[in-house]
């Protein structure tokens, strides 16, 4: 079966309200589109991707890193001129069967793909649909005229699978015709649609309430990690915090450069990360960590945590320590500390703590740091 599967990008999203098009909404760090093309991809069936997007979203669609197998298609006015721009590209290309779906949705699963993928095996036209569950009612001026018999009633989703000879000559008779989803052309000519259960968790994103939803059911995946670090305040030795030199009369004792935040937002990285702890990764025992820089220990953890599929979501800091004083060096620790880990300051935050001239802290002899961060996933 010569499968292609069109993915809908072209529209203007003018009821999400946003700066930014829906298509290139960032959720879990990858825009909608990402997410569709990493779904598709996973078919274990030889298949084409065809991407139909809008020419004034050129310069943003060029900053994503697609595969360059994937068919570019530049949409039309309207959803049916951009789906027969694409129809019309691979009636080229021995298409036999094709999956048409609107980039809105992206939490779009593998399981619901293949059943509509199976279902099209025999049927010319397939589409997945839900039930409603609440009352149904007919409003007119914000009255109720008329109460809805439910139990016939379904909500189609995407993706929906056809016979490629027959959807492409629907979209080409019924051109300038609206129409709300591409099985309506069967459905107009009475001729058979067939369903699948649709998920209600693929959900389409229209405003900004289905982003709010969506977003919720991707925090599922966030992972958070406590990290902890002390150094004792020595003469003549340099002190580093968060990266930056900073002048004092005392410094860190350590096998590196001894910087507690750093070490600090290490360990809680690999804790949340599920992937031991400082000591175990740098160990001090080892000659090659001797006096590094703690800004090259924490570049390498990012860079396994980018290959691993992990991103940042926020960073708090308590820095405890009678000397020096921190708050005249907070905003340029953030912002280094925003370049190493490759987020916004705006997600970083740091507290200046003393333990009141109590204990080793207090009598200026060591400095310490605490840090919790939470990081989410991409599947």
């Amino acid at each position: 079966m010569s499968l292609f599967i069109v993915l809908l990008a072209a529209g203007k999203s003018l009821r999400l309200n946003s700066n930014i098009p829906k298509p290139y909404i960032k959720l879990n760090n990858k825009t909608l589109i990402e997410h569709n093309i990493n779904t598709f991809n996973k078919l274990k069936i030889k298949k084409t991707i065809v991407l139909v997007y809008n020419e004034k979203h050129k310069n943003l669609l060029e900053k994503i890193k697609l595969n360059k197998e994937i068919i570019k298609i530049k949409g039309g006015k309207s959803r049916q001129v951009s789906t027969f721009n694409a129809l019309k590209k691979i009636s080229k290309l021995n298409c036999k069967k094709v999956l048409i779906h609107d980039v809105a949705r992206p939490n779009i699963s593998l399981n619901l793909i293949n059943k509509v993928i199976k279902k099209t095996k025999t049927n010319h036209a397939v589409i997945p649909v839900i039930k409603p569950y609440d009352a149904t009612k007919r409003i007119s001026k914000n009255t109720v005229f008329k109460n809805i018999e439910r139990n016939s009633l379904r909500f189609s989703q995407t993706p929906q699978g056809f016979t490629f000879g027959r959807i492409y000559l629907k979209h080409k008779q019924n051109l300038n015709k609206y129409i709300d989803d591409d099985s309506a052309l069967f459905t107009n000519d009475r001729e058979k649609v067939t369903t699948v259960q649709g998920e209600k968790t693929n959900l389409k994103i229209t405003d900004n309430e289905d982003l709010d939803i969506l977003n919720l059911l991707k925090k599922n995946k966030t992972y958070y990690g406590i990290g902890f670090d002390v150094h004792r305040l020595v003469p003549k030795r340099k002190l580093y915090l968060g990266g930056l030199k900073i002048y004092s009369k005392l410094g860190t004792l350590g096998h590196s450069d001894g910087d507690p935040i750093l070490h600090a937002i290490i360990d809680s990285l690999l804790g949340a990360s599920k992937k031991g702890d400082i000591g175990e990764k740098f160990s001090d025992k080892n000659k090659i960590f001797k006096n590094i820089r703690s800004t090259i220990l924490l570049k390498k953890i990012m860079k396994q945590l980018i290959i691993d599929k992990y991103y940042i979501n926020n960073i708090d800091i308590n820095i405890i320590t009678q000397t020096p004083k921190i708050k005249k060096y907070k905003k340029k620790i953030i912002k280094n500390i925003s370049k190493l880990c490759g987020i916004s300051e705006k997600k970083i935050n740091i507290k200046g703590k003393t333990t009141e001239k109590l204990g080793i802290i207090g009598k200026e002899k060591a400095i310490a740091c605490e840090v919790i961060t939470s990081i989410n996933k991409n599947d």
